[in-house]
């Protein structure tokens, strides 16, 4: 395996346009160490006129990277997979350098982030259209599809691989160039990716990335630039309302992954034993910090006190709290010292309107932005952690008296990601996930994200999807030809 110092040498980190190039002036930004704080590496800090230099050029080739046929297309992204799986290692180090996640964890977002270049790889000639004679017999009707265009893709500091493998596979596979620009918590992932897809066979200027300390004022005049056709972010739902509305001035298509809320429910029915099972899972993967996780936990009263105790067990004997390059981690930092206070605060303040704390609950300090495996029990309605998302390991848990009450309470919130239901009888599981608020719903089940299925939320929780087959239709246009 490589070293932590070989991978940093050798890792880009100017911006990527058609190859390596400097950021204007010379500019760059430090990444650091989640684990320590410390800096681990420089990296190119773009202007406004870098992002623009990547438009130019995800335009120039447009055209031609739209009129290769499809099957080439799935070849590049099939040994991009490839390539991804024979250097998975590296990826798994890189990533828990830079966002510090164990390495058990990232060795698993290689395997699913890379899983997207294999699916849409098959997808690509799978674009279907239609031909039919018009029902009024006044000719005949063929519907086409078309890539949209050039696309900017805004993603997240928590899954610095598959948030960026997700919307690339799908765009590249439709005929689309795109530009990336990734999170500045998180940017070497996808530097090195960017290489990778060059020398798998990607036509330069495909796939741009711009990495920036200045989100805002770089990817502005992008989206007011008249050549670019689609948006697609991840992140906060604050943040996604903003982009919506730039994005409206030139009408863009865009696709909105945003926050969430989930309700991870438990009926006294349940095998309390698989729950907790699939409740380590689903709160504790990425150590919280996932819009998939499980941030509220509605247990029936009849095994409400069952349920908290195995899930304290469970957490206190098998959850290691470390750096995540320790192979005895299972819990790394949270990503900075931000999070680290957002955390601590949402802890405090469930407690002080009454919460009890049945496992850890403070931070140990100390070098780092460590945060416990934590577990909350009685906890009022009025505690913000119930409302807000906490993006870390720590598990309110609540009671309620009958189905209708914990429907009604796991859709008691502005998002609608996704929710789990735990229980043994099957028509409660159809009616109770039907009656969900939500865009995915794990039955009996702690983690729910597949490549092949489409991953999206509703209400404030955004729109679009990503993954199966819908997955690629968010690149498409749909054009109607009327013929005789």
């Amino acid at each position: 395996m490589v070293s932590e110092r070989e991978l940093l040498q050798s890792v880009p980190t100017q911006l990527w346009i058609g190859g390596p190039v400097d950021a204007e002036g010379g500019a760059t930004f430090p990444v650091h160490n989640p684990a320590n704080g410390e800096v681990l590496i420089q990296v190119a800090d773009a202007s406004p006129q870098d992002a623009v230099r990547a438009l130019d050029a995800a335009v120039a080739v447009q055209g031609e990277w739209a009129a290769t046929p499809a099957r080439q297309r799935g070849e590049i992204l099939r040994a991009v997979f490839e390539q991804i799986t024979a250097r998975a290692e590296e990826f798994a180090l890189l990533m828990t350098l830079e966002m510090g996640k164990a390495l058990p964890e990232s060795r698993n977002e290689v395997r699913y982030g890379a899983e997207f270049f294999r699916w849409f790889s098959e997808e690509a000639v799978r674009v279907h259209g239609r031909y039919l004679h018009a029902p009024s017999g006044t000719g005949r009707i063929m519907v086409h599809k078309q890539p949209v265009g050039p696309c900017l893709a805004i993603t997240p500091w928590n899954f610095p691989l598959a948030m960026g493998t997700r919307k690339i596979g799908p765009a590249l596979a439709a005929g689309c160039t795109m530009i990336v620009k990734p999170a500045s918590e998180t940017p070497l992932t996808m530097l090195l990716l960017a290489e990778l897809c060059q020398d798998a066979g990607l036509p330069e200027g495909v796939l741009s990335v711009i990495t920036t300390s200045r989100s805002g004022a770089v990817t502005g005049p992008l989206l007011e630039d008249p050549r670019l056709r689609k948006l697609t972010f991840t992140g906060s739902t604050e943040v996604g309302k903003k982009l919506v509305q730039q994005s409206a001035h030139g009408l863009l298509r865009t696709s909105m992954e945003l926050g969430g809320n989930a309700p991870f429910v438990v009926f006294d029915d349940a095998d309390v034993d698989a729950a907790v099972q699939g409740a380590m899972l689903a709160k504790l993967r990425n150590g919280g910090e996932a819009c998939t996780a499980a941030n509220r936990f509605h247990v029936q009263n009849g095994v409400l006190e069952e349920f908290t105790a195995k899930f304290a067990e469970a957490m206190t004997n098998s959850v290691t709290m470390g750096p995540g390059i320790d192979p005895e981690t299972t819990l790394g930092p949270l990503i900075n010292e931000d999070q680290l206070t957002t955390v601590g605060e949402l802890v405090d303040d469930a407690v002080a309107a009454g919460a009890r704390v049945r496992l850890g609950g403070k931070a140990p300090g100390g070098p780092g932005w460590f945060y416990p495996a934590t577990i909350l029990s009685d906890v009022p309605p009025q505690a913000r952690i119930l409302r807000e998302e906490v993006f870390g390991p720590v598990a309110p848990i609540v009671g309620f008296e009958t189905e209708e009450e914990g429907l009604a309470a796991a859709n008691d919130t502005e998002f609608g990601l996704v929710a789990y239901v735990y229980t043994r009888t099957l028509d409660r599981a159809l009616r109770v996930a039907e009656g969900l608020e939500s865009g995915m719903v794990g039955v009996n089940r702690g983690v729910i994200s597949d490549p092949a299925a489409p991953f999206g939320g509703v209400k404030a929780s955004g729109f679009g999807r990503e993954g199966g087959i819908e997955g690629i239709e968010e690149y498409l246009s749909t054009k109607y030809i009327a013929l005789t």
